[in-house]
């Protein structure tokens, strides 16, 4: 029995429909609809807005969304972070527990955790709901970039009627960057060079965006021609190469990784 039948035929368990950024299940249905033929699961944790665990031990990252993080270690949470976790928390309650898992392409990040798109009730898509709602950011991460371009849909109409995370801008400047960690960043590329090691985008002259020869292809033919003196928009994991020891004399201390198209917008 495939997903829908099943989630279709269990009862209802409360309303969730709390805050008035929460959007109904039919307006989001929308975005990233259900394949056919998905296996079905039983949730156990809810560990955070993007990552759940099942009954069966496994640990699940939702694939194409961040969501802001949950203090640890004597860390203050992030702004939205309690809300995209109750959030997360609520949908699997209206499913009883119970989700369909698509696996990415790559089915396991370098934790270990399943990589999946997840859905719920009636075919709905955690991950649209979190970006439709302002409790997440899209981030494309080859090669698990099937559902970019609804997800995209999905986080457009979160921002332009400023929900959630939108509500103020969660963009930083290229120039403030000051630690590792996911971040979407806005700076004007001052910089563009392609050697074998791949393309190096430089923003503002503080963090060099890298696109490996690996991933290249994905993007369009002549696309590193249009870039310098443009303002962009760039987004995922910031990483510190004075403390992985990488960087050399004259290198830029922070580099953001670029495996997909999507994680670089040109500004108007």
């Amino acid at each position: 029995m495939g997903l829908l039948s099943l989630l279709k035929k269990a009862p209802r368990v409360g309303a969730f429909f709390v805050g008035v950024f929460w959007l109904g299940a039919a307006q989001a249905e929308a975005y990233c609809p259900a394949p056919g033929g998905l296996s079905t699961v039983q949730v156990r944790q809810v560990i955070d807005g993007d990552t759940l665990r099942l009954q069966d031990g496994r640990s699940v990252r939702l694939i194409g969304i961040n969501a802001p993080e949950i203090g640890r270690k004597g860390q203050s949470d992030e702004p939205y972070a309690v809300a995209a976790r109750r959030r997360l928390q609520a949908l699997v309650d209206d499913s009883d527990g119970l989700v369909g898992l698509q696996l990415g392409r790559e089915s396991k990040d370098r934790y270990e955790r399943t990589l999946a798109n997840v859905y719920g009730r009636g075919g709905l898509n955690f991950e649209a709901q979190l970006l439709a709602e302002g409790l997440a950011l899209q981030v494309a991460v080859a090669p698990n970039v099937d559902q970019v371009a609804c997800q995209q849909s999905a986080e457009r109409a979160a921002r332009q009627a400023g929900l959630g995370i939108w509500r103020q801008s969660p963009t930083i400047a290229a120039a403030q960057v000051d630690r590792a960690g996911f971040a979407l960043l806005g700076g004007r590329v001052s910089k563009v060079e392609r050697n074998r090691a791949g393309a190096w985008i430089e923003l503002d002259d503080s963090v060099v965006l890298h696109v490996a020869p690996k991933v290249f292809g994905l993007f369009p033919d002549g696309w590193l021609d249009t870039l310098e003196g443009r303002q962009v928009e760039a987004r995922g994991w910031v990483l510190d190469r004075s403390r992985r020891g990488n960087q050399d004399a004259g290198q830029l201390r922070w580099m953001l990784p670029v495996s997909d198209p999507a994680m670089v917008q040109i500004q108007p």
